[in-house]
């Protein structure tokens, strides 16, 4: 037995035929990190991207150089000669007639609103503060006078007016400028038969109470002339 086991290991036999595949080994451990490879060759060109915010705004720059002058131009027509004094004075003078008109105007509507009247005169209280000249010459600028009270029964009706617009006191037309203590209306009519001063009155402590105001018990008192208050203003009916 021992010679024939002997006999076959000696004797070897052909190699017999390639057997099957045998299924995939398991994947082995990650090998060491080799070397660098070769730069590779550049990309195409990429899409644009999206724009980003805008940057804040820089600092303002310096002047620029001054640019070259234009060409001149044509030289124009010669201008008429203007007579500007004697416009100027027409301009003025019908600056004053407006300004007479606009007086005018405001006067009328004044007078509209009230007036007095006798059988011959119409009186109307000016409501403008003015002293005795300016409110003698507004009256006689529309054809009247400073009211003269020449007789009891007009007294009481200009006490009445003064009155009842809520007034204190008014100039009238009568005053002592030419000689003290002689007074004398605004037609320059001494005082005759009619006063009706008010007790100590006329009484010019200061020197200076030239003038006449009538206050709203119809008494007379002498006053300053460069006081400003309202004044009456009287003015004739035209016969029919």
């Amino acid at each position: 037995m021992l010679c024939c086991l002997l006999a076959m290991k000696v004797a070897q036999g052909d190699d017999g035929e390639k057997g099957d595949r045998g299924e995939v080994g398991k994947q082995g451990k990650v090998g060491p990190k080799g070397p660098k490879g070769n730069k590779g060759t550049v990309g195409d060109v990429g899409d644009q991207g999206m724009l980003g915010k805008i940057g804040p705004i820089g600092g303002k720059g310096d002047k620029g150089a001054k640019g070259i002058s234009g060409v001149s131009g044509k030289k124009g027509k010669a201008g008429t000669v203007c007579d500007c004094g004697r416009y100027r004075r027409v301009v003025g003078q019908l600056n004053i007639n407006v300004a007479r008109l606009n007086t005018s105007i405001k006067f009328v509507k004044n007078v509209i609103a009230g007036i007095r009247e006798t059988d011959e005169k119409f009186y109307y209280i000016v409501k403008e503060e003015k002293n005795y000249r300016e409110a003698l010459m507004h009256c006689r600028d529309r054809g009247g006078t400073l009211a003269m009270p020449k007789d009891e029964a007009t007294n009481a009706l200009l006490a009445d007016y003064i009155s009842s617009s809520g007034l204190f006191r008014a100039f009238i037309g009568m005053n002592d400028m030419e000689k003290e203590g002689q007074f004398v209306y605004a037609d320059s009519s001494p005082l005759q038969n009619y006063s009706n001063w008010k007790d100590g009155e006329p009484h010019d402590s200061t020197g200076h109470e030239d003038c006449v105001e009538m206050l709203s018990t119809g008494e007379w008192n002498d006053s300053e002339c460069q006081v400003t208050i309202y004044f009456i203003c009287e003015f004739l009916k035209k016969r029919k």
